[in-house]
């Protein structure tokens, strides 16, 4: 029926660690989406999310509240968090009610922070894979401060969470290095940004690393990290500073690409925008209009032939 909304929905499942800027991403990227002409719902589901800058559509502070847990189970804030998303779990039909009435928008999921839930706790990916089951797709877009970036310690570290999180979260995934706009503040990187976001040879690490008299002694344990991180060769990263619109765009033609939505048919898209999404290129068409019309209209010529003469 025309005007109904469309049965698959897309979205966003913003995970990463406290104070990686989810709920900032959350912010500015509702705003760009809105401005692109998409309908956006933000859904908070981190309990612990207190004085929300955007307008959310759904709140799972609705259904529990992380204070209530702790004072009447006696739990800290980690352990109550665990049992929260662990509720939220077991009442997914309340989630499934509030999405419901929000089916044609594009959803923006604002994860709670706490790292286990994405790196072995299973509450956070059964909610995704249920999600998956109600036709909803999603691309977990996993947030790291760029800041970690001038301790090759810490960066490793940094990898090797990032590798723990994509295999256990079990989605489509989007590794982006935010706060860019304040990383010249946090000291001069080692080697270029291109180094870092391509994880590239990690051998110069380890001879980074070497210098240093305490890490001397772990040479060995960083080398086998390293290995596993090059074996299974799944990290890399895209550079987000939330306030440039052109930073945003790149981030959002990579989500685009791994849910699938550029694919769809919810907004008249060019073939030019259409081609750069799917090889990952900028191609650039003086008359999108006149190539539609040369090559897809009836002629004697086949298009191959065409493209041939051309």
């Amino acid at each position: 029926m025309a005007g109904a909304a469309p049965a698959t929905a897309f979205g966003q499942a913003v995970i990463g660690p406290p104070g990686s800027g989810k709920t900032t991403y959350c912010l500015g990227m509702s705003e760009f989406l809105r401005a692109l002409g998409r309908r956006v719902a933000v859904v908070n589901l981190d309990p612990a999310n207190e004085g929300l800058p955007y307008e959310c559509a759904v709140d799972v502070g609705e259904l529990v509240g992380l204070g209530d847990v702790m004072d009447a189970l006696r739990l800290g804030p980690n352990g109550g968090l665990l049992y929260c998303m662990e509720y939220l779990e077991a009442n997914l039909d309340w989630l499934r009610a509030k999405l419901d009435p929000l089916r044609g928008h594009y959803f923006l999921f604002d994860c709670p922070g706490q790292v286990e839930l994405c790196t072995h706790h299973g509450a956070l990916r059964s909610i995704f894979s249920q999600m998956a089951q109600w036709d909803l797709r999603l691309t977990a877009v996993h947030l790291v401060d760029s800041h970690y970036c001038t301790d090759p310690a810490k960066f490793i570290s940094v990898l090797c969470t990032s590798l723990a999180t994509m295999l256990h979260v079990e989605l489509p995934h989007v590794n982006l290095l935010s706060k860019m706009d304040l990383i010249e503040h946090y000291g001069k990187l080692a080697f270029n940004l291109d180094y870092y976001t391509e994880v590239l040879d990690l051998s110069y690490l380890l001879d980074h690393l070497a210098s240093d008299p305490f890490f001397r002694h772990y040479r060995q344990l960083n080398e086998k990290l390293v290995q596993l991180i090059e074996d299974y060769s799944l990290v890399s990263f895209i550079p987000l500073n939330i306030q440039d619109k052109d930073s945003i765009q790149r981030v959002l033609q990579a989500v685009d690409k791994a849910n699938g939505y550029c694919f769809g048919v919810q907004e008249q898209r060019s073939l030019e925008a259409m081609m750069s999404a799917a090889v990952g290129a900028d191609f650039h068409f003086s008359s999108t209009l006149g190539l539609q019309e040369k090559y897809l209209a009836p002629s004697d010529q086949s298009v191959e032939q065409e493209a041939m003469q051309l």
